[in-house]
């Protein structure tokens, strides 16, 4: 399947999506909601390009999928090699994360006053068709890293805004002040899916 087709799974997920964003007034409606097409979208493994699959040797990726014109939201692929993973970071937008394809690690975090970062209950296994969330109003603070030792794990994220222009934080795991950062995109464009 590819993205040009009038109906792909990721297009009927942007259209669920912008339909959600003029319905739904409320965060934790909009979260539930957003999370059920996600858990759709998920349960397929057919429709994501090759090139938005693709693993670095050394780093995950984050590869836009499509990003709304006015910022109102995005959907990455991220894509982890084995052994791979992130620092301690946060959102600071609402996300809704599917797990594709692989398996994922994911702890939660709180930040002390003093900037240590201090684990939060179990770590989360997140395997394909499972939905996880993340938002400042529920918990924004993690670590993720692939599960699996001897295969690349994919994830499909919906988050907020433009993620990848979003001023986040890395929080050092002996504590002290947070390092801002701006993540980008492992590739340059996204997707047309206004067929």
């Amino acid at each position: 399947m590819q993205y040009n087709d009038l109906r792909s799974p990721l297009k009927d997920f942007v259209d669920e999506t912008n339909a959600l964003l003029e319905t739904e007034k409320g965060e934790a409606g909009l979260l539930t909601r957003v999370g059920e097409s996600m858990q759709k979208l998920v349960a397929r493994d057919d429709w994501l390009a090759t090139e938005f699959a693709r693993p670095h040797p050394e780093f995950y990726q984050q590869h836009l999928l499509y990003a709304d014109p006015d910022d109102r939201f995005s959907i990455v692929s991220f894509v982890w090699g084995p052994g791979q993973q992130t620092p301690i970071h946060d959102h600071t937008v609402w996300g809704v994360i599917g797990m594709l394809r692989g398996a994922e690690i994911a702890q939660n975090y709180e930040i002390a006053a003093d900037g240590t970062p201090n684990p939060v209950g179990e770590e989360v296994r997140l395997t394909p068709g499972v939905v996880e969330f993340v938002s400042p109003s529920i918990g924004d603070v993690h670590k993720v890293k692939n599960a699996l030792d001897n295969q690349v794990s994919i994830s499909i994220h919906a988050y907020g805004a433009n993620i990848g222009a979003v001023k986040r934080h890395v929080f050092p795991v002996d504590g002290g002040a947070p390092k801002e950062f701006i993540s980008g995109y492992s590739n340059t464009g996204s997707q047309d899916l206004s067929g």
